[in-house]
């Protein structure tokens, strides 16, 4: 039995691939520092190994026997790195250069690594550059997280050889339903501001481009990233989108799906600008190598969704715990406190 090594597991994704990991016959070993706790585990606890630790000091131990590594840990978006951006490229770039490092030390010839579309941002207001990029596009990111991340990429693939073989994924923004959910994704978003607030709020318009897909669409991904042939994946990077939309028109599908349901909501526009990304992506590559093709819609994503949550009370739509900036921030002035007052006890 193949044993591979997830790092970040307990987290959005994580949960997800986990499942899917082990239903194909996969031994699962997490390494997590469970900034959200392992709550999310609960339905896989007796059937994978559990590591609790940090990414950026990962124990030699959690290396033996693993036949792969798939590194889905680190911050995972613009808000959380933009609050600390030395820690957003420790763990970021710098965890994910170590963990294949450590990958080569112990002859562990594959390495998935989580990256993002987001490096292809061009920002909103330039029509020239509102083009389909693809994987030999240039791209110049400038965010902290969209740089972290290609910084990463850049030195992973000169890592590549023979014998270890990193294959890149870029995802677009993801949705659907996790047992540690986010609700700081936009189809995401739009679901539980329809089911909470009986309306979604669309920032800038909507106007903007934003390449989507489903979560179980990426654990599809990582899996063909573990069972493809060194030589189709060697080095290579891949973006996994399912299709590019406006903002405007996933609002328009989510509230349509919801309907089929019974879920009543309006669409509300708000023009103030707030640094939205806008870029649209291709995602031929992958289904031409690895014959993925991203299945998972909106609408279906979004009435799973709705099915899940309806029996969700107030407070567990604004449990800071699925919005990842909140949380951390929320942790901190924790850490603060602690530090002044001792043991909460």
């Amino acid at each position: 039995m193949k044993r591979v090594l997830l790092v970040g597991g307990a987290g959005y994704v994580g949960t997800v691939l986990s499942e899917e990991l082990l239903d194909r016959g996969y031994a699962v070993r997490i390494l997590d520092r469970l900034y959200y706790g392992d709550e999310s585990l609960e339905d896989v606890r007796d059937r994978i190994e559990l590591i609790p630790g940090d990414m950026r000091r990962p124990p030699d131990k959690i290396f033996e026997g693993i036949s792969a590594v798939i590194n889905i840990g680190g911050l995972s978006n613009d808000p959380t790195a933009e609050y600390n951006p030395k820690a957003n490229y420790e763990m970021n770039t710098k965890a994910a250069v170590c963990l294949a490092e450590h990958c080569l030390r112990y002859k562990i010839p594959r390495y998935v690594f989580a990256s993002s579309c987001s490096v292809y941002d061009r920002g909103v207001g330039n029509e020239d550059l509102d083009l389909v990029l693809d994987e030999d596009s240039e791209v110049e990111p400038k965010a902290a997280y969209s740089t972290s991340k290609r910084d990463a990429e850049i030195a992973l693939i000169k890592l590549a050889s023979e014998d270890f073989c990193p294959v890149i994924l870029r995802k677009g923004t993801i949705y659907g339903y996790s047992p540690r959910m986010r609700f700081d994704l936009v189809v995401n978003t739009f679901v539980k501001d329809a089911l909470s607030k009986g309306y979604i709020t669309l920032h800038y318009g909507g106007e903007m481009w934003r390449p989507l897909v489903d979560v179980r669409d990426v654990a599809r991904a990582y899996i063909l990233a573990l069972e493809a042939e060194s030589s189709k994946l060697r080095g290579q990077i891949f973006n996994v989108v399912y299709k590019n939309f406006r903002i405007s028109e996933v609002a328009l599908r989510v509230r349509q799906a919801l309907q089929s349901i019974g879920v009543v909501c309006d669409v509300r526009a708000d023009y103030g600008y707030k640094g939205v990304r806008n870029y649209r992506v291709s995602g031929k590559k992958i289904e031409h190598v690895l014959g993925l093709r991203c299945k998972i819609g909106i609408e279906e994503s979004a009435v799973n969704m709705a099915n899940k949550m309806r029996g969700w009370k107030e407070q567990d739509f604004e449990n800071p715990k699925c919005q990842n900036i909140r949380w951390m921030q929320l942790l901190e002035r924790a850490k603060n406190v602690i530090a002044i007052t001792g043991d909460v006890f």
